[in-house]
């Protein structure tokens, strides 16, 4: 058995001349406050940079820093060490050598207890490696999955409803045999969701199988499961925590409860809708307890983010945020409202549903069967004396000239509608029957956006397009010159082998300038369409969306997707044979 020497952290840097002993003694003291280990509380007390603490570990210790961000682990070598004891212990498995040692990556090579407690559990000579905090508890996340757990659960499930259906009658009454598999297989269910960013969850009873999708990135993961007689059970639970009626079966309901998984609060919009094998439930979650974002977090140029603050600070006129249904327009709403939202200014929200709480601010949930509609809590929210109103969506005629008069009448109005760029929401105003004259006199600017996904940077790869992908990329930029290489990801256990790993927002603004406005109140789409291209500042969703492929950041498949304006390319034969060669 090997024998760890302990070796004192702090004394260990006061050494190196890292830092002082007095800058020792304040975060020794800082850490009995917040039970962190020293070397977490050196870097918050900004005493020592993070690599510079990694790099001195691994010289004085003679083991390698390895940087998980780019190592390809082995899902099944991290799992040989639980994950409550990683967790504890911020250490995970990367590879087991050819002499039966196990390479294992640790936060805190010197925690002599962490070291004894892996060799009990192991039972194998342990090699250490110094691993980057941050990066080691994703390489967690990513790694020690609930798949197989929301599996057995399921099973047990299955096993406790016996032969017979799901009988709603026992729900509330016999919990022992019901509702505790139901309530751990959602428990573990929603951990799993959380873990790994998932936005939504979708539980779908198929003839034969239960579908359970998660949307993470905007794409949707699957896990198939024999055991489809449970949906009956996890329905009605879903039903009763949302305040639903349980025995209603042919109507879609929408509800909504709130949980805490992983000492996070997570807000569950929850909406159900019968379907041919039974009723499909999808969850929205939303993170209550992390962070909002301000405007230079969500990913606009820096540009765009000057023009549009200068349009959220007038005192008056219509600001619109368009995309497709979860492009984050509400996010980029909230952004705005959390910079503007200050003692002096009234500030009065319209929403369906209310979606983050925000201090400060009054914010009314649309109840439509109660006539709570969004055109009758505008009009009295209008009396409520406020000077910015956030409307959820502009969904009607009446509505939106509600809006668009109240931001003639020294009110900021701002709102979202489902369009697919800046330049179509006009064409979409007109189409809900809203005089030109009003567009004109009212509308600042529309932001629209988008989501494309990252490139995992774990696995990224340079490649070549293939044929079709070139002919778009001339036909965009309008001559030859491709002077930037091509990424994708080739897919690696970081990225769930998607080759993608979280998004980044694309954006285009159009401010209304004389041209457009005149273009409007003529109620001239063509002519409004013309001058908005050649708008001095207007730049396209797919000009956006390349700047990032050329930086590396997404694929030209993603720029692609993105970009609505050219949906099937011809190509003259001419450029096609140059292509080809």
């Amino acid at each position: 058995m090997v024998i760890k020497r302990k070796i004192r952290i702090g004394d260990l840097l006061v050494e190196q001349g890292a830092i002082t002993q007095d800058q020792l003694m304040a975060a020794l003291a800082a850490q009995k406050k917040t039970g962190h280990k020293l070397g977490r509380t050196l870097i918050q007390q900004d005493f020592i940079k993070e690599e510079q603490l990694l790099e001195i570990l691994s010289t004085q210790l003679k083991i390698p820093y390895i940087d998980l961000k780019h190592y390809k682990f082995d899902p099944v070598t991290v799992q040989k060490i639980p994950e409550t004891m990683a967790r504890r212990y911020r250490v995970v498995a990367l590879k087991e050598n050819a002499d039966g040692s196990l390479l294992v990556g640790m936060v805190d090579p010197t925690d002599i207890f962490a070291f004894d407690e892996l060799t009990k559990q192991l039972k194998c000579t342990i090699q250490e490696a110094v691993v980057r905090e941050s990066q080691l508890l994703a390489t967690i996340d990513q790694s020690y999955r609930h798949t197989s757990a929301i599996s057995t659960l399921a099973g047990e499930l299955h096993d406790e409803l016996g032969d017979t259906d799901f009988d709603l009658a026992q729900l509330g009454q016999d919990d022992d045999v019901v509702n505790a598999p139901v309530v751990k297989l959602l428990q573990t269910l929603f951990e799993d969701a959380v873990q790994i960013g998932a936005s939504d969850i979708h539980i779908e009873p198929d003839e034969n199988v239960l579908r359970i999708r998660q949307r993470i990135d905007g794409i949707l993961q699957e896990q198939v499961m024999k055991e489809k007689r449970i949906v009956g059970a996890l329905v009605s639970r879903l039903k009763l925590m949302s305040g639903l009626n349980i025995s209603e079966k042919r109507v879609p309901q929408d509800g909504r409860f709130n949980i805490r998984v992983r000492d996070r609060s997570i807000d569950v919009r929850v909406s159900t809708m019968p379907i041919q094998y039974g009723e499909s439930v999808v969850m929205r979650l939303l993170d209550q307890s992390g962070d909002m974002l301000n405007l230079e977090q969500l990913g606009m140029p820096a540009d765009i983010v000057k023009r549009f603050r200068n349009h959220i600070h007038r005192p008056y006129g219509m600001i619109l945020v368009t995309g497709p249904t979860g492009s984050g327009k509400t996010t980029t709403l909230y952004a705005a409202l959390k910079e503007l939202n200050e003692p002096s200014k009234k500030i009065i929200t319209v929403e369906d549903p209310v979606e983050y709480r925000l201090p400060r601010i009054n914010q009314v949930q649309v109840h439509a069967q109660i006539g709570l509609t969004f055109a009758s809590v505008l009009r009295s929210a209008l009396r409520q004396d406020p000077d910015i109103v956030l409307v959820g969506e502009m969904r009607d005629h009446e509505t939106a000239e509600i809006g668009l008069r109240a931001s003639m009448t020294g009110h900021l109005v701002m709102s979202t509608l489902h369009t697919n760029d800046a330049i179509s929401t006009v064409n979409r105003l007109l189409d809900m029957g809203t005089e030109g004259y009003l567009l004109a006199s009212a509308l600042r600017c529309v932001v629209a956006q988008r989501l494309v996904r990252r490139i995992c940077e774990s696995c990224k790869t340079t490649y070549q397009p293939d044929r079709h992908e070139m002919a778009w990329l001339y036909s965009l930029l309008q001559d030859k010159q491709v002077d930037f290489q091509f990424h994708r990801g080739s897919g690696c256990p970081h990225c769930n082998n998607t080759g993608y790993a979280g998004r980044i927002g694309v954006f285009e603004l159009l401010e209304f300038d004389e041209a457009l406005s005149d273009a409007l109140r003529r109620e001239d789409v063509s002519g409004f369409t013309q001058a908005a291209r050649k708008a001095k500042f207007f730049r396209p969703f797919s000009t956006h969306a390349l700047d990032y492929a050329r930086q590396g950041l997404t694929s030209l498949e993603e720029v692609m997707r993105v970009s609505s304006s050219i949906d099937e390319l011809e190509l003259p034969e001419i450029i096609a044979s140059e292509i080809d060669e």
